[in-house]
């Protein structure tokens, strides 16, 4: 009976000892099986990343030609205009002593130029009579012509203090300060009141307001010094605006600049993208957005992640799931990537399954 009852231990004994190791390495073998991949198609892009704002491509600073204050604005900020629509008044306002020295040239103007009137038939006179040369007469001549115009500029100066409005020639300088393009007003620098210099040959003048044309607008912006040797003029590119995240808008590389700049301790390029007419998103001048400029795009090829590649030299290895007891590392040729995924040229057809590298555990 001992010996039966001894028997029987011992068999428990190993059955236990046998069912723990068979449950312990099949979990074991659980915990050490790595994820798989399958090989899939789709398309890899080969971009570079360029950082600015959107603009409109001209922009225009609206300035008067008189000087004064404002008086009356007629467009705000956001509007659309018309070319020749008026946007804002300009009020003369000549100091005391300006008005009265104008007014003063004028009387002096006049004076000048009726004694001129009277020595004039005088000279015509002589000069059939011949008691004076032709060549007298025709310095007088000139004299009394510039008599007659500076009576003329006397008096249009004298009308630009008094009502802002005068034509010369051809053109009317008037104080109501019109739109010179159709477009929208970006913003207005000026309120009633506050004084206003006018443009002129020897000063830039008070910027009124800023108006553009948005139907043509640009993204103007940077590239790192490491892409632009890859970029050409006539690139695609899909650009980001950060105000509208579910949106992206299509542009054409237009500009690349030849000198570099130093932005934040790095070496950039600017850049220009033209975004043509007729997008369906609504922008805005001044948005900032990330352009994605497109330098090679490949559709409906093998991908795999690249991370699942390890690469020596000019091999690249990939382990490739064969069976749960079998696995092969293999050779294979690699294309495009976009440093998240990458073209398998060679060694693997769709459906084949890489193992993910194992992870390195802290110690």
């Amino acid at each position: 009976m001992k010996k039966k009852l001894l028997f029987s231990l011992i068999g428990v004994v190993v059955l236990v000892v046998a069912g723990f190791l068979f449950f312990g390495n099949s979990e074991s073998s659980a915990e050490d099986m790595l994820p798989k991949v399958k090989v899939l198609r789709g398309s890899v892009t080969d971009k570079a990343l360029a950082v600015g704002t959107i603009e409109p491509e001209n922009e225009i600073s609206v300035k008067s030609k008189v000087s004064g204050v404002v008086k009356k604005i007629y467009a705000d900020v956001g509007e659309f205009v018309k070319a020749g629509q008026p946007l804002l008044e300009v009020k003369p306002d000549p100091t005391p002593l300006e008005l009265a020295e104008a007014k003063r040239q004028v009387q002096l103007a006049e004076l000048e130029f009726e004694n001129l009137a009277k020595e004039r038939v005088r000279q015509e006179s002589m000069v059939k009579k011949q008691l004076i040369s032709q060549k007298e007469y025709e310095d007088f001549e000139k004299r009394y012509q510039d008599a007659d115009v500076r009576v003329k500029i006397a008096k249009e100066k004298l009308a630009l203090f008094e009502s802002g409005k005068v034509t010369i020639g051809d053109t009317e300088i008037e104080s109501i300060v019109k739109a010179p393009i159709d477009g929208f007003v970006l913003n207005r620098a000026v309120e009633v009141g506050d004084p206003v210099t006018p443009l002129s040959s020897f000063q830039e003048g008070t910027v009124l307001m800023k108006m553009a044309n948005m139907e043509r607008l640009l993204f103007k912006g940077t590239v790192d010094e490491i892409d632009v040797g890859r970029l050409k003029e006539g690139m695609d590119t899909e650009i980001r605006v950060g105000a509208l995240p579910n949106d992206t808008v299509k542009g054409t590389l237009r500009k690349i600049w030849l000198k570099a700049e130093k932005k934040d301790n790095a070496t950039v390029f600017p850049i220009e993208i033209l975004i043509p007419k007729g997008s369906d998103v609504l922008l805005r001048a001044g948005y900032s957005a990330n352009a994605n400029i497109i330098i090679n795009r490949k559709v409906d090829v093998l991908i795999i992640p690249e991370r699942l590649v390890t690469f020596s030299g000019d091999s690249s290895l990939v382990k490739v799931y064969l069976s749960p007891t079998s696995q092969e590392e293999r050779l294979i040729k690699t294309g495009l990537s976009d440093a998240i995924n990458i073209e398998v040229v060679e060694g693997l057809k769709e459906g084949d399954e890489v193992l993910e590298k194992p992870v390195k555990k802290i110690e």
